[in-house]
């Protein structure tokens, strides 16, 4: 099965814009036959705490609606990122669309320090099924915790996706990490990264995948857009460009 991580510019709270460059790549993704797709942390509106409670929608929103139908017309799985309200304040969520199924989402359950002030932890685990694979989805810091990868191998999960905004520092912190869930559970990683500006940083790329012995099987650089493809039956995986948005 083929699974793609997308490296991508969000737009700084344009979410009909990063729509339209979403859906474009969920395109490119299905085109090289990929089964599932994940975006970077907070992809939709940008890793950008300060609004997130102005840009926050929940994953019933008729705005998220094309990309409910596009994954129902490819025939793949969508997950991307978007601050989801809660009752008890907003989530880093990334809601999930699965083809003829209803919505879901997981919300990041362990918060940076710094994000405190703007979000609520969410507390609830996930294990997707797509293919022949249990999915275990994590959203950046969490994901530097073994413990985290830990619980979901345990209940069931041989793939840990990985949806990140992070910074130089913390990619290399990344590259020395995610090799080590890798092997010490026995299941490919797949990480994707956001780049340009967020927040306070700079988006540092890098989105890769390992397999399941740790090994790097292909990454991209720190500034330009694109996928990485990972093929979980070959055990194998390419970096390719993002396809030129449309005029």
């Amino acid at each position: 099965m083929k699974l793609c991580a997308v490296q991508l510019a969000s737009l700084k709270g344009d979410l009909p814009g990063n729509l339209q460059r979403h859906l474009a790549c969920v395109e490119q993704a299905a085109a090289l036959g990929a089964a599932l797709v994940v975006f970077p942390e907070l992809s939709l509106t940008g890793y950008e705490p300060g609004i997130a409670r102005q840009v926050a929608l929940p994953i019933t929103s008729t705005r998220l609606d094309t990309l409910q139908a596009a994954c129902d017309r490819l025939g793949i799985t969508i997950a991307v990122g978007l601050p989801l309200p809660s009752l008890d304040g907003i989530r880093i969520g990334m809601p999930i669309f699965s083809p003829g199924a209803p919505r879901q989402a997981y919300t990041k359950r362990r918060l940076h320090d710094d994000e405190l002030p703007w979000f609520t932890p969410g507390n609830q685990a996930l294990l997707l099924t797509v293919g022949q694979h249990r999915i275990a989805p994590a959203i950046c810091y969490e994901s530097m915790f073994m413990a985290h990868a830990a619980a979901a191998h345990e209940h069931g999960a041989d793939l840990y996706l990985v949806s990140v905004a992070k910074t130089a520092k913390g990619i290399h912190e990344g590259y020395a990490h995610y090799p080590e869930v890798a092997r010490e559970l026995g299941m490919p990683v797949l990480m994707a990264n956001c780049v340009g500006p967020a927040d306070t940083f700079i988006g540092a790329g890098g989105s890769a995948a390992w397999d399941s012995q740790g090994r790097l099987l292909a990454s991209l650089d720190d500034q330009n857009e694109g996928l990485v493809i990972l093929d979980t039956t070959a055990a194998s995986a390419v970096a390719v460009p993002l396809a030129p948005h449309p005029a």
